[in-house]
């Protein structure tokens, strides 16, 4: 009898230059252990400094690439990320709900690069916050995300805290976990509201590394592959994290571009390739 692979799927934007987008993610899902299939929301021209073009893909062309993975494989659980355009955002529900899916659905509310880019058109977030988002198991954005979407400025722990009750309260969210990477001080803490209405804090200490670009997507898509694998969402939180930790600390002294270069996806193979050395 042959074994099913842990299948995912990630749909998402292209990064050209492999740190984020649909690359970070097919890059964790394996490194994770899963097999990731892809569909394509948008294709961007960008490197480790900033974002030159993007090109949404039409939103019939998405749909067919979601409708033609869900028809073949048993996806246990669905990345989104980077969107763009409404129209994209209803493709996705739309197909989604046509393929009566029923594995786990991990959004990523993609609105800005980490070099400061706009990824995302501006009537995007109403059609996202009222026809995708309450679909989610888990929504990950960081701070800026997170005011965009709850409307109000964060500033501390206690601020990541309202807002994740105020986005979970007001757009039907089942469960959010805010970044809190983009706040000041040594420790990086990131608030979980899960679907209980249970509040739950992960602490790890700051890197200081230049090497982040695709954090988010990495994170998403980490939560995504523990879930698949079997794990309950505070496990697959809890190892996300600890992964994109040292994905970030392997790759804190290698020199990759000229801005904000990538995490280190595979450093778990290469340590374990240095023993037969």
């Amino acid at each position: 009898m042959k074994n099913k692979p842990f299948a995912t799927m990630t749909i998402a934007g292209s990064d050209s230059c492999g740190g984020a987008g649909i690359q970070a993610d097919i890059k964790t899902m394996s490194a994770l252990g899963c097999y990731a299939t892809s569909c394509i929301t948008a294709i961007t021209a960008q490197n480790t400094m900033e974002v030159t073009d993007i090109m949404a893909t039409n939103p019939n062309t998405l749909s067919a690439q979601i409708k033609c993975v869900l028809k073949d494989f048993d996806i246990l659980a669905t990345k989104v990320g980077m969107i763009y355009t409404s129209e994209n955002v209803l493709a996705i529900k739309l197909s989604l709900k046509e393929m009566n899916y029923k594995g786990y659905l991990i959004i990523d509310p993609v609105l800005i690069a980490t070099s400061g880019s706009k990824l995302a058109k501006s009537d995007f977030l109403h059609t996202l916050t009222t026809e995708l988002l309450p679909m989610a198991d888990i929504i990950t954005p960081n701070i800026y995300e997170a005011e965009t979407i709850c409307g109000f400025k964060i500033n501390n722990k206690e601020d990541m805290i309202i807002a994740a009750k105020t986005i979970h309260d007001n757009f039907n969210v089942k469960s959010v976990l805010i970044k809190g990477g983009h706040l000041t001080g040594e420790n990086m803490t990131d608030i979980y509201l899960s679907s209980k209405g249970e509040v739950k804090e992960y602490t790890l200490t700051k890197l200081d590394s230049n090497n982040t670009h695709g954090t988010g997507c990495t994170l998403s898509s980490a939560i995504c592959s523990f879930l698949a694998l079997g794990f309950d969402m505070n496990q697959a939180i809890e190892k996300a994290k600890y992964y994109v930790y040292c994905a970030i600390k392997e790759a804190s002294n290698i020199d990759l571009g000229h801005g904000h270069g990538s995490l280190n996806h595979f450093f778990a193979p290469q340590k374990l390739y240095k023993n037969f050395q």
